[in-house]
């Protein structure tokens, strides 16, 4: 330290004067004090004051520019010598040094660069300002078909420089997208995919820039996909593929790039991964299998690199990812099951699938897990069960595979988002098939739990389903004993609040369920249409201009249907219904103005 204190006093005099001689000794003094303690070294540089000085030495013509170059790195590794280094003026300088044609000064440039912009934003602004982003990303574009190793070291320094420069900063990362980095690091990847450290610089680079939607249209004119497929192909250790994958995640956002990357064969190396790790005890296995299959799952959410996949129901890809149903590890038994409900997105895909067996599949996978309860596991499950039932064709078949028993195994689960997808299979597997609608109908304890989540006001997605599963099971059944169920279970309060629903499909299907209990039980629902003020809500749907043509039209026929309660027909003469009924008849739809015609006159009749 003593020494130091000797050169830095030496290096004020000498900057004034610039003997070289007695400067490059002092430097040297100065990189050596900073090898042997950086933090300590660096406190004593800047206590004396020495920063200051250092834009003066930074001179592109001096030879002792490399060294000057790298202490200014060195002294930016530490945290508290960032912005000291900016407030002193280095930035302009070394930015100015970027247009050498000295390997070295442009590699300790490159490396100082880079340090003051490391978690520095008065770093970034400061380079930003100067302009030295582009310099060095055209520096890299004429750098990149040298393969040479002392040019590669100096790609790698740039390409981290302009990491550390825009990392976590979206306006740096899309400025970097504006001059067309991305093209040139894909290219770097190609024809540098030999070199360990400029690849990992290329990939976190890749990483950080594919975070930012702006950047995936850049990515999928590139050969990014092929590029890092080939990559990864060549990858032994865990680390490295867990980088690429890293990159390959946002990236398969795209729909453009999943099909890229199917092409690619990515997915032929993911299956690979699965097959070598689905035993492994270890954790670096445990966690590859889930990013593998993940990454497999997200591929499959594209329309066409899903299509691709299916080959029609033949594809090995598709048989492959069956057999991961019935597989013990419950990560290979959730990715499965989501990729069969991202398989399930077309009526073809749906038929083929039902005829092929895979309903048993999963519902011998659900009954696994009844007991032992895997949350995530039940969802994707039911998620492709419901999926499954959307074709009409399939329902028939579904219901005879047993699929509403096992489903009702779940009634009793405290899990929202298993809620709400047995709510949302249930209402599939009825729709139009009244013998199950019927049969469900009557399951008081069905009914009784779907009122209770009727009221679940924290999960506005399980209150929604259930309003509708009350309301479907009432309309696909059109029966008796299904609607005194409800009333019995207290279900017709959700119908009338859901009348109410800011969705008109909701709106309409409580109105259909409405005009079915006062058709065919309006004794026993009578007390319940007046506890909910179900007359009030008519006359609102009905006075307002907002209402749908078959709100209007519903909203009259459940009218008409009232009128024979005592009570609900002194509520309907105790608001003006005639003003807003007879209002209707000038409407443009014929539908609506007709029944305003027949509800005018059942009106005008019983007053």
């Amino acid at each position: 330290m003593d020494n130091l204190s000797e050169a830095l006093e030496k290096l004020k005099l000498a900057s004034t004067d610039s003997a070289t001689d007695s400067v490059e000794s002092c430097l040297d003094c100065l990189l050596k004090a900073l090898a042997n303690n950086n933090t300590e070294a660096s406190m004593k540089i800047q206590e004396m004051g020495l920063l200051p000085l250092l834009p003066t030495l930074l001179n592109p013509q001096s030879s002792c520019t490399p060294k000057v170059a790298n202490i200014i790195a060195e002294l930016a590794k530490n945290e508290f010598m960032r912005s000291p280094c900016v407030e002193a003026g280095l930035i302009p300088p070394l930015i100015q040094l970027l247009n050498s044609t000295d390997q070295e000064v442009l590699l300790q440039t490159g490396r100082a660069l880079g340090n003051i912009c490391y978690d520095s934003h008065e770093g970034r602004s400061a380079v930003d300002l100067a302009g030295g982003a582009q310099i060095v990303a055209e520096h890299i574009k004429s750098l990149s078909q040298n393969t040479e190793p002392e040019n590669e070291k100096l790609l790698t320094v740039f390409c981290g420089m302009l990491m550390n420069y825009s990392n976590d900063n979206d306006s740096l990362q899309a400025q970097l997208i504006n001059m067309g980095v991305i093209p040139t690091l894909v290219k770097l990847l190609g024809i540098h995919s030999h070199n360990t450290a400029l690849t990992e610089m290329c990939l976190i680079a890749f990483g950080n820039l594919a975070e930012l939607e702006s950047s995936k249209e850049q990515f999928a004119s590139t050969n990014i996909a092929e590029e890092l497929v080939r990559l990864f192909q060549k990858q032994s250790e865990h680390e490295k593929k867990e980088m690429i994958f890293e990159v390959l995640a946002p990236l398969a956002e795209n729909d453009v790039i999943k099909l890229q990357l199917v092409e690619a064969g990515l997915v032929e190396c993911l299956l690979e991964v699965v097959a070598q790790t689905v035993d492994g005890e270890r954790e670096e296995d445990v966690t590859q299998l889930k990013t593998a299959s993940d990454l497999m799952v997200l591929l499959l959410l594209g329309d066409e690199s899903m299509q691709k996949l299916f080959e029609g129901g033949k594809g090995s890809v598709f048989q492959r990812v069956l057999s991961w149903i019935p597989s013990h590890n419950h990560q290979l038994q959730l990715a499965g099951a989501l990729a069969i409900a991202n398989f399930a997105r077309n009526d073809g895909n749906c038929i083929h699938m039902v005829d092929t067996g895979i309903v048993q599949k999963l519902l011998e996978l659900l009954d696994r897990h009844v007991e032992e309860g895997n949350v995530t596991v039940q969802h994707a499950a039911l998620s492709a069960l419901r999926n499954l039932a959307i074709p009409v064709v399939n329902k028939s078949k579904m219901l005879s595979a047993g699929v509403a028993d096992v489903v009702l195994k779940f009634l009793q689960s405290e899990m929202p988002p298993v809620q709400f997808k047995l709510l949302g299979t249930l209402r599939m597997l009825i729709d139009t098939q009244a013998e199950a609608a019927d049969q469900l109908g009557t399951n008081g304890k069905l009914v009784e739990r779907l009122v209770e989540w009727c009221e679940a006001k924290d999960h506005a997605g399980v209150m929604g389903e259930s309003n509708r599963l009350l309301s479907a099971l009432i309309r696909h059944s059109k029966s008796k004993e299904v609607v005194k169920t409800v009333i019995q279970g207290g279900g017709v309060k959700h119908l009338v609040t859901m009348a109410t629903s800011e969705h008109m499909i909701m709106q309409n299907e409580a109105l259909v369920a409405l005009g079915l209990i006062a058709a065919l039980e309006l004794v026993a629902a009578e007390k319940d249409f007046v506890g909910a003020s179900l007359v009030s809500v008519l006359h609102k749907l009905l006075s307002d201009e907002r209402s749908a043509p078959e709100i209007k039209y519903n909203s009259m026929i459940l009218i008409c249907a009232v009128m024979g309660s005592e009570p609900l027909h002194k509520e309907v003469q105790s608001l003006a219904f005639l003003d807003v009924v007879s209002k209707l008849r000038a409407h443009e739809n014929k539908t609506v103005s007709h029944q305003a015609s027949l509800t005018e006159q059942r009106l005008t009749a019983q007053s």
